[in-house]
């Protein structure tokens, strides 16, 4: 298989998506365990990392808001370190 080059990513749409995607993960799971009856027991550890987020509904807006920054750093980091191994087509 020859490889001559991958192609490059765009970081500000791997940030972005990497943002909705896990803000949007955090404010789902709060809201089904909260509608569901959960206990959450797990969840509720998110606020030693997010300032402001609780097993509530309000809670969970905080918690999309530090889960779209988290994702859009990491998704943004991800881009900058693929791209400097990636090689132009």
């Amino acid at each position: 298989m020859n490889r001559e080059g991958f192609m490059k990513l765009n970081k500000m749409a791997l940030a972005l998506s990497g943002g909705i995607i896990w803000g949007a993960t955090i404010f789902l799971a709060t809201i089904f365990l909260l509608l569901t009856g959960g206990q959450g027991e797990t969840l509720s550890k998110l606020n030693a990392f997010y300032f402001g987020y609780s097993f509530s509904f309000l809670g969970s807006l905080a918690g999309l808001l530090w889960g779209f920054v988290d994702g859009f750093v990491v998704g943004w980091l991800f881009g900058l370190i693929y791209n400097a191994f990636a090689k132009e087509k």
